[in-house]
């Protein structure tokens, strides 16, 4: 299983919000390269970056800092955050990023979004942001009436191969991920699912790793050392 460290970006700063409250910000690092090294340095091999003034505007306002972990940091990393259009896409793999994640667009336009699944391929994957099984949309801020596993099986048929999914109650609380939504989508889909939202412990990443999901995004728990990062991917290796 892969462990994702996760870097949110806003103002160019590497912040945490809770349950994705803007008005709920907490500043790590006034340089997110620095949070990002610090993670390779502990042994990440992937990292997991948020743009997350790019959720509201349309403008890549943290392209600097984006850019410098892309081209310099030495891992590949996967992007996300506001990414609603082919020209995005476009920049943030021309600027180095691996994999670009799309969230939106896959909700309201599943036409442009087989074309992209079709040109882009395995570059691309698709965030499922949910509250009460519901897929949320524009940076958390509109819920819709859209069914998170529904939404899930058609993306699979659609191509696309691996998908992020968070519970929005939990993330940021530090109270767990909620293993329940990801043992339905492993029953009902064959995604590579990364799970995100909750993981306060080596215990939840171990439960996940035994239920075979492909991946695990790590944040608070990592900035607020609830976890380490050499510990967890130490305890990994070990099984």
């Amino acid at each position: 299983m892969i462990i994702y460290p996760a870097i949110d970006i806003k103002d160019n700063k590497c912040v945490r919000l809770s349950q994705g409250d803007f008005n709920k910000v907490k500043t790590y690092s006034n340089e997110p390269f620095d949070m990002a090294l610090k993670w390779k340095n502990e042994g990440a091999s992937f990292l997991h970056i948020v743009d997350l003034d790019g959720a509201r505007s349309e403008e890549i306002i943290n392209k600097k800092s984006i850019e410098r972990i892309a081209k310099d940091i030495g891992l590949p990393i996967q992007v996300g955050g506001g990414i609603r259009s082919e020209e995005k896409i476009k920049s943030f793999i021309d600027m180095g990023v691996e994999r670009v994640i799309i969230g939106t667009i896959a909700v309201e336009n599943k036409e442009l979004l087989k074309e992209l699944v079709s040109k882009y391929k395995e570059k691309l994957i698709v965030s499922i942001d949910a509250k009460d099984g519901k897929v949320a949309l524009r940076g958390w801020e509109v819920i819709s009436e859209v069914d998170s596993i529904d939404l899930c099986k058609e993306l699979e048929e659609i191509g696309i191969k691996t998908i992020v999914y968070t519970d929005i109650s939990k993330d940021g609380m530090l109270e767990g991920p909620n293993f329940d939504i990801y043992k339905i989508l492993s029953q009902k889909t064959s995604l590579n699912i990364i799970a995100s939202g909750g993981i306060s412990s080596i215990d939840d990443i171990k439960r996940l790793k035994d239920m075979n999901i492909y991946g695990a995004i790590v944040g608070k728990a990592l900035y607020d050392n609830k976890i380490e990062l050499k510990e967890v991917l130490e305890c990994l290796q070990g099984e």
